[in-house]
């Protein structure tokens, strides 16, 4: 019995090897999520209670829902500045048109035109002044 004692202390007491480190295998996703994650040292240190977080939660839900409302907002009002260019565009481009067709129609209603237009049909412009017409009426 002491013989096997003798052996286990010889084994023990002589040169020991050099042990290598074990190459360290990196961590996975959820390992580091849970060693360095703000909220997890946040609630685990003791910072912030269970009970304080779950009673700031209304409030926070409070400021996600003003955080949407803001943005869409934001993107209601740059719709209507788009939708205000186009129209504004539009205004104008039915502008020129207006102003080109009311130069046109001036230009045809001129004496001349209609006279050259009306020629084609027979009408000739009058040379002497319109005769007045009076009709003498025996009621008196």
């Amino acid at each position: 019995m002491n013989r096997f004692r003798e052996e286990i202390e010889e084994e023990e007491i002589g040169p020991e090897p050099e042990l290598k480190a074990a190459p360290k295998r990196p961590k996975t996703a959820e390992e580091k999520m849970d060693s360095n994650s703000f909220i997890s040292k946040l609630f685990n240190d003791g910072l912030v209670s269970k009970e304080a977080a779950t009673d700031a939660l209304p409030y926070l839900c409070f400021l996600a829902l003003l955080g949407m409302v803001y943005i869409a907002n934001s993107h209601f009002a740059v719709n209507n500045v788009r939708r205000i260019d186009k129209l504004n565009k539009e205004v104008k481009e039915l502008r020129w048109e207006y102003k080109s067709l009311k130069a046109d129609l001036m230009f045809k209603s001129k004496l001349t035109e209609v006279a050259k237009k009306v020629d084609t049909l027979g009408i000739k412009e009058l040379i002497e002044p319109p005769k007045k017409i009076i009709v003498k009426s025996d009621e008196y």
